[in-house]
């Protein structure tokens, strides 16, 4: 009896031991859905892992699929944040209540423009939409105040878009939010009659601008600056902010937000706030170009700043809406 009774108080030793550690772990242990690549935001992983003692679980793929496989995994997900190449994604998750709030002291390090107005998401990494032009063949002061001034006839077979592209999806969605569903379209026809040459993406399109095939094409103002760095300042090619603003300037972001399955949602406070401080916001200006959104936080020189560009003001979160875009795209045979 007293060997049984032993035998019994050591099991449950080892049960309470096994229990204690389960639980250790899982506060020290962090699953992010990422949709950044492996290549941009790895070695930012692994030095949060490696100051934090972290592990870190880290499942990489498209934006879009991982939405759809957290809302297909709902309140069973693992992941405890979501961090997305696009505020659209965000604000889709955030409208069917997937997300936690996030504290004031990570709020309030982001400008409002930047993050959810409910508080659940913030920016970390900001592109802005521009036109790549040929300097060769224009100045600034010939382009158009605003994009939707491209469907002028003058500009016939002399610009180039991505349709098939993200980026500029996301800029069609702005502008059915800006100007309406019948803004968009007929935009959209405009350009269409103005023949624009079709790119697979937006390095295709600036390499066509230098090359002179086009004199100006709708792309992200990062790519510009990686030609700058491996051809040199004499490339012919500049970015233009149009000047009247709207949808054609807009400022989108690459963001993050804690989910409701969070096991541990102080650990992922600490995550996002290290991916707010000064050290995580100069790697994506200096190995993208993008802009830094942490409030304070130096944008490169060679970079118009944020201040200065004639953003829409809009929730960036409501660009969620990717189906009516590709339907509208689709209809206008961009696509």
């Amino acid at each position: 009896m007293k060997h049984a009774l032993t035998s019994a108080l050591v099991l449950l030793g080892v049960l309470i031991a096994a229990v204690a550690c389960t639980g250790q772990a899982s506060q020290n242990t962090l699953t992010i859905y990422s949709g950044r690549n492996e290549g941009l935001v790895g070695s930012l992983l692994q030095q949060f892992a490696k100051e934090t003692g972290t592990e870190i679980q880290v499942r990489y793929g498209d934006t879009a699929e991982l939405v759809a496989t957290i809302l297909e995994e709902g309140d069973n997900s693992p992941a405890d944040v979501f961090f997305a190449q696009d505020a659209g994604a965000l604000g889709a998750l955030s409208q069917v209540g997937r997300f936690r709030g996030l504290p004031d002291s990570i709020i309030k390090k982001v400008d409002e423009r930047f993050r959810s107005p409910k508080g659940e998401w913030v920016g970390l990494s900001g592109r802005a939409r521009v036109v790549a032009y040929n300097t060769n063949t224009l100045k600034e002061s010939d382009l158009p105040d605003s994009i939707l001034s491209f469907t002028d006839p003058k500009w016939k077979g002399k610009i180039g878009w991505a349709p098939q592209n993200g980026s500029f999806q996301a800029f069609v969605t702005a502008l059915r939010v800006t100007d309406g569903e019948a803004g968009a379209s007929a935009w959209l026809e405009g350009i269409k009659k103005n023949e624009p040459k079709t790119y697979a993406n937006n390095i295709a399109i600036v390499d066509a601008v230098g090359k002179g095939e086009i004199e100006a094409g709708f792309v992200n103002h990062y790519y510009l600056y990686t030609f700058l760095r491996e051809r040199g300042e004499s490339f012919p090619v500049r970015n233009y902010h149009p000047r009247a603003g709207g949808s054609g300037a807009m400022v989108n972001v690459a963001g993050i937000g804690m989910l409701k399955t969070a096991r541990n949602p102080q650990l992922a406070e600490r995550f996002i706030g290290f991916l707010l401080a000064n050290e995580a916001q100069q790697y994506f200006a200096k190995e993208t170009f993008e802009y830094p959104m942490a409030l304070g936080a130096p944008t490169l020189p060679e970079l118009k700043p944020l201040s200065s560009i004639n953003a829409p003001k809009i929730d960036l979160g409501n660009l969620s809406d990717l189906n009516g875009t590709l339907r509208l795209l689709h209809e206008k045979g961009a696509l």
